[in-house]
């Protein structure tokens, strides 16, 4: 088990659960969506991340252990979220065995989320029910301005927050289609998007390798079969301004981990 400590107020270290799709703003251009959980499974939402502007080295994974320095946002509520000094960033372990994954994630699952919200949480790992994996294809308008964003922001001079482009880097390629699941909760039943970038960017490999119609059969196949009889969860989180969930990341976890989790309490 990797060992999470918190040395000074202003710096933690966290374990990597969630990193969403690139996505252009139009205060801190290309951003991405990142959280994870301390070793006392607390959410932590780290804010602005310009990911593919980090040194290499800097360019963390799903299970990386992270340590970063961070102060308090200015007109963000939500109480898991961290204003993180992006050069502060540091990889300093990975969680790697199987069977601890599944305990930190098991010890974290919740089955709704009204209760969440109530609690005054806007990150959860939510068990969903009768999960059906769907897409719906973007318009032309709205997939063309989404690449457009992202090279207007690349040919920008000062592009970022951080000021960190390499220009070599080229402007993110967006997948024309929308992945979304439909699932039940303790709650009701509800639809979202999918935004994680694990997603995304398979649906984009295969698109390049076998062509879109052979990757949408595939990603059917991982993320509408194998997934839900295997077992999984969705990482949740708010909206900053409107408040709704979004499905930020898509997790495996097998089915009844929980129960075992609980069942061996001293093995976390």
């Amino acid at each position: 088990m990797v060992s999470l400590t918190t040395k000074l107020e202003t710096e933690s270290q966290l374990i990597i659960l969630v990193k969403a799709a690139p996505r252009v703003g139009g205060t801190h251009g290309e951003l991405v969506c990142c959280a994870g959980i301390d070793s006392n499974s607390n959410w932590v939402r780290l804010y602005p991340v310009a990911f593919r502007t980090l040194e290499h080295t800097q360019q963390f994974s799903r299970w990386d252990v992270v340590r970063y320095q961070w102060s308090l946002p200015k007109g963000d509520n939500r109480s898991e979220s961290r204003r993180v000094a992006h050069k502060s960033l540091e990889i300093i372990g990975h969680v790697k065995r199987r069977e601890e994954r599944q305990r930190l994630l098991a010890r974290s699952v919740v089955t709704g989320l009204v209760a969440e919200e109530e609690a005054g949480r806007s990150l959860a790992l939510l068990r969903p029910r009768n999960a059906k994996f769907h897409w719906v294809r973007k318009s032309d308008v709205v997939y063309a301005k989404e690449k457009q964003q992202f090279t207007e922001w690349h040919s920008q001079e000062e592009n970022s927050l951080f000021g960190l482009l390499d220009k070599s880097l080229v402007p993110y390629e967006p997948a024309e289609f929308a992945f979304r699941y439909s699932y039940s909760t303790d709650d009701g039943d509800r639809t979202g998007t999918c935004q994680d970038w694990e997603i995304e960017a398979t649906y984009l490999k295969w698109k390049r390798k076998y062509g879109s119609a052979k990757a949408l059969e595939y990603m059917q196949e991982r993320f509408g079969s194998e997934y839900p009889t295997q077992g999984f969860v969705l990482a949740m989180g708010t909206h900053k301004a409107y408040g709704n969930w979004l499905i930020n990341g898509v997790i495996k976890l097998d089915h009844g981990a929980e129960e075992l989790a609980a069942s061996e309490p001293n093995l976390i």
